[in-house]
């Protein structure tokens, strides 16, 4: 059983036997301690997003998902291929249920789909990726100004921030949950 402060952005539980994601969380501490917990869950069967308020004792129940280890073959623009590597079995994803992990997605990339008995409702992303810097804007010289960033597109297709050193051919590490920057690899 999860606590309220335990529905952190990205946590799966589960309402009324549904499986839903957490997709924002905020929490709101109100007088003598207690405090309320709104969140906005992703519904992980219909892709449906609600609002919840959660009181501080309330209960939510973990959802019975399960991870499979799979390798992204490829996509034909609206539905996009995984293999299992031990049993060679395919899987069909939609658009929809892929999500933003469309943006970080490299034929060959091992991850892990999350199933919710034998629906796959996810697929899970590792914490940091790195891509390689396919489009970076030049700096103007002489702007030292501190951290001066700038635009710089990825191999996958999405665009992100980074510092001024960066250059088209780089390979950087990106926080999937943030879609942030976070370093250039050695």
């Amino acid at each position: 059983m999860y606590q309220p402060t335990d529905l952190k952005k990205g946590t799966v539980c589960q309402i009324d036997g549904t499986p839903y994601r957490v997709v924002d969380y905020g929490q709101k501490v109100m007088g003598r301690g207690g405090s309320i917990v709104n969140v906005r869950l992703k519904n992980l069967l219909d892709g449906s997003v609600i609002p919840k308020t959660f009181k501080g004792a309330d209960k939510i129940e973990q959802a019975e998902v399960t991870s499979k280890p799979v390798q992204y073959l490829y996509n034909d623009g609206d539905t996009f291929y995984f293999m299992d590597p031990e049993s060679f079995e395919q899987y069909e994803l939609s658009r929809e249920t892929v999500d933003s992990a469309t943006d970080y997605l490299k034929e060959g990339d091992n991850l892990q789909l999350q199933f919710f008995g034998s629906k796959v409702i996810n697929v899970e992303l590792p914490k940091n990726l790195y891509l390689e810097v396919s489009y970076a804007e030049d700096v103007v010289k002489g702007d030292t100004s501190g951290a001066v960033m700038k635009d710089a597109t990825l191999e996958t297709g999405i665009k992100i921030r980074v510092p001024a050193f960066i250059k088209t051919g780089d390979v950087v590490s990106v926080d999937t949950t943030t879609g942030e920057y976070r370093e250039r690899k050695k």
